[in-house]
């Protein structure tokens, strides 16, 4: 059980007093009821969504009072706690503001909030303020600094890595992504009496050092005070995200929140098409105009180059996912006399990766593509339907795909798939729907978890028995080998045409225009790679599990996914501490925790859930078949019908787990320390 402040504690016991509770000669009151729901009070700051978005992400129950609401319901006694069957209930274990006042410094809300937090022990998290000495500060005029923070490197006290902050290890340093730019403003100020800092930074231009995050317990109640401006997208924030709701939860609620990075090496054992820098396209493939003769050699995988990704995961203790076309490896091999030192060493070396099914020879599973315009439309039959691959075709590509692997000793799972460039999907615009034989060619193979574009399909689907696994793909492009390729092709998508791009940029409101060209020498490793691990990384901490992938093409030549591989697991280990491991999870798992969390959000929005904690007894009760997502503190153990054993596994100073009633039992029950 993780260490709690003695201010924190001393509330505690304040709120015990209230109830008469454990105070000799006080009649003997029940202990009550803490429901496991939050409160959060949102007037439409990104501080408070910033947290809200981490409870959504972690599975945890909310009440959303919106502050600019006319018809909002007034926070009254009645609206916080009741009684049920003769128990006093608390309606919310834990309160986010905006800050310390937002309903007015004498209103009758404000009064009855306190009220509520001093009489049940409720913990209240001010999103971000300004130091002032009602937050248990000092003001920055006496000794402290308010300004912008970016670049500047905070530290997490001994107090908070005694506590909630504990998974944090290393400096943090605050985002400086446009130095024109001010990212985050904050508040450095001194704490008065009752307040404990638990993330600090040097006063700058001043001596000592000033609060950003720290805990302020004063007239029987606990507030975490915030002094600096947020988003849920900078990593700063994300990086405390997780000490912030443990706070506000004292370690014990419903969700369960890791961190998660998973690689897909596509195209392996296949050759890619080559960009090229004249043409601004790739010719051999569907984006050339006219078409016209690949001359150029295609990027393949050599032995050194899978001998390089077998050391490389072996010093980094990091297991990418190869996803295979061993048919067009058999081609290639067939048309270089016969040998092909690539599969034999990634063959030698095969225990080493995890395995994918990729199809045969990776052809395109949705409509028949004409390509003889650009872009590309489906074809068509004489009587003008759409021509599609043919659910037999789909199942031996997947078949001898699988066979093969098989047949070279993989370790593989039937039920992973991921089609090429995601095809037998539907496709916008020129495919509109999922090519109608694909279900039952993935019925047909024992293929339960499809891999879907995350930018085109964010969320999971069925596709008949099978469901999709959204990835990331990463801005690394299949096509280019060598840095100077990638920055080329890259000016071209993101440079306006003044300057020589495609303007693309210029016409798509989600993008935005380079100031001016990169330097094709330079501009990968300043530029490109630094900002795709930035992207990679606010993946990984916001709590999102769904795989990264990139290509073959990536690791041979001049290997440029590893420069961004290597600065997102270094930026990770250098921030968290050794019980927060980054976990590295395979295709099939990536899909099942995608289900669980997809049925437990819907669960929690049919309100068919109800939890609460009684002193030290925690109780869930679930929608049938439904897996419970839990976190409660080291110590806790899980009680079934003879005996307890210890609950969950370990994981950032807490224990969680999915878990399910036992058999004859209709709720899930947590004895915490």
């Amino acid at each position: 059980m993780r260490r709690r402040s003695q201010s924190a504690a001393v509330s505690a016991a304040a709120a015990l007093m209230t109830l008469g509770l454990g105070v000799p000669g006080a009649s003997a009151a029940p202990v009550p009821r803490i429901d496991l729901r939050v409160l959060v009070v949102d007037n439409g700051d990104s501080s408070v969504d910033a947290i809200t978005a981490q409870l959504r992400s972690t599975g945890i129950p909310y009440t959303r009072l919106d502050l600019n609401d006319p018809g909002r319901p007034a926070v009254t006694a009645a609206f916080l706690s009741d009684t049920v069957n003769g128990t006093p209930r608390a309606k919310y274990q834990g309160v986010v503001l905006p800050h310390e006042a937002p309903f007015g410094a004498d209103s009758a809300e404000r009064t009855a909030l306190e009220t509520y937090e001093r009489t049940y022990g409720i913990p209240q998290v001010d999103a971000y303020t300004w130091a002032h000495p009602e937050v248990g500060l000092d003001y920055t005029s006496e000794g402290g600094w308010a300004g912008a923070l970016d670049g500047r490197e905070a530290t997490v006290t001994p107090a908070g890595r005694a506590g909630w902050f504990g998974y944090l290890d290393g400096p943090l340093t605050f985002e400086d992504n446009a130095p024109a730019v001010q990212e985050s403003h904050g508040y450095v100020a001194r704490p008065r009496e009752g307040f404990t800092s638990y993330v600090d930074i040097p006063v700058p231009g001043g001596t000592g050092r000033g609060s950003l995050v720290g805990e302020y317990a004063h007239d029987g109640r606990r507030e975490l005070v915030v002094t600096f401006a947020y988003n849920q997208h900078q990593r700063q924030f994300q990086a405390l995200a997780r000490g912030i709701v443990e706070w506000l939860t004292q370690g014990v609620h419903l969700g369960r929140a890791r961190h998660h990075l998973a690689v897909h090496v596509d195209d392996v054992l296949a050759p890619d098409a080559r960009w090229d820098t004249e043409r601004n396209c790739t010719p051999g493939d569907i984006d050339c105009a006219g078409g016209g003769e690949d001359t150029t050699a295609p990027i393949r995988m050599t032995a050194a180059d899978a001998a390089y990704a077998a050391q490389w995961q072996r010093e980094r203790g990091f297991t990418l996912d190869m996803v295979y076309n061993a048919g067009s490896g058999e081609e290639w091999k067939a048309e270089h006399g016969g040998t092909d030192p690539l599969t034999d060493r990634l063959l030698a070396d095969r225990a080493q990766y995890r395995w994918i099914n990729h199809t045969y020879t990776h052809p395109f599973l949705g409509c028949v593509q004409d390509t003889s315009t650009v872009p590309w439309s489906c074809a068509k039959n004489a009587d003008g339907s759409t021509r599609w691959m043919s659910r037999a075709e789909i199942a031996a590509q997947i078949r001898d795909n699988h066979d093969w692997g098989l047949l070279k000793g993989l370790p593989l799972d039937r039920t992973e798939l991921v089609t090429g460039e995601h095809s037998g999907l539907k496709t916008l615009p020129q495919q509109p729907q999922d090519n109608p034989g694909l279900a039952g060619a993935l019925a047909d193979t024992g293929v339960r978890w499809i891999a879907s574009d995350n930018s085109r399909e964010p969320q999971q689907r069925p596709v008949g028995s099978a469901v999709t696994v959204p990835r990331h793909p990463m801005n690394v492009y299949y096509n280019a080998g060598t840095e100077a390729e990638m920055t080329d092709e890259y000016n071209w998508i993101y440079t306006s045409k003044a300057d020589g791009g495609s303007g693309v940029c210029e016409n798509n409101p989600t993008s935005t225009c380079l100031d001016e060209p990169l330097d094709t020498t330079t501009g990968y490793d300043t530029h490109i790679a630094p900002q795709e691990a930035r992207t990679a990384l606010g993946h990984v901490l916001g709590n999102d599990p769904r795989p990264h992938y990139a290509h073959q093409s990536n690791l041979a030549e001049d290997r440029i996914l590893y420069p961004v591989l290597d600065r997102v697991l270094a930026d990770y280990r250098a921030l968290f501490a050794d019980n927060t491991p980054l976990e590295n999870p395979r295709h099939s798992a990536i899909g099942t925790e995608l289900k669980r969390r997809a049925a437990w959000q819907t669960a929690l929005d049919q309100g068919g859930v109800t939890a609460y904690r009684i002193g030290n007894t925690v109780t869930v009760q679930a929608p049938s078949g439904t897996r419970i997502p839990l976190t409660a503190p080291e110590g806790t153990r899980e009680q079934h019908l003879l005996g307890t054993t210890a609950f969950g596994t370990p994981y950032a100073g807490s224990r969680s787990a999915w878990t399910t009633p036992d058999a004859l039992r209709s709720t899930v029950t947590l004895k915490v320390p």
